[in-house]
């Protein structure tokens, strides 16, 4: 019994071994698939052109904006900081103020980085 199952897997290997070996080297033979060659969009004339300029304008004019947004929040933040004694109490509208400055300010590094 143990002779019979040593004699089957010993023929299983001597069988998959030379199919291994042919397999690997007809896969060697063949030639690589070709794939279509890549296309720049602007090679592509049905491509829509992207105008840089204005998107560049659009940031800026955002820019713009948000640094006025970000100064007028500053200047709250100072007069809110002037009247509350940080000491005793921890506004929430304190609180709140800093993390629209914060987001602000993250959203205007991010638009001058493009």
């Amino acid at each position: 019994m143990r002779n019979s199952r040593r004699r089957f897997v010993i023929a299983l290997w001597a069988l998959g071994v030379p199919f291994g070996i042919l397999a690997r080297t007809l896969a060697a033979q063949a030639p690589p698939p070709r794939l279509p060659p890549l296309k720049d969009k602007e090679d592509d004339p049905n491509s829509p052109k992207i105008d840089t300029k204005a998107i560049l304008e659009a940031n800026q004019k955002d820019i713009k904006k948000n640094v006025e947004r970000l100064f007028q929040l500053a200047s709250e933040l100072k007069t809110e900081v002037e009247k509350t004694d940080s000491v005793l109490v921890l506004s929430l509208a304190l609180l709140k103020k800093t993390e629209e400055i914060e987001k602000l300010a993250k959203d205007i590094r991010s638009r001058a980085k493009g």
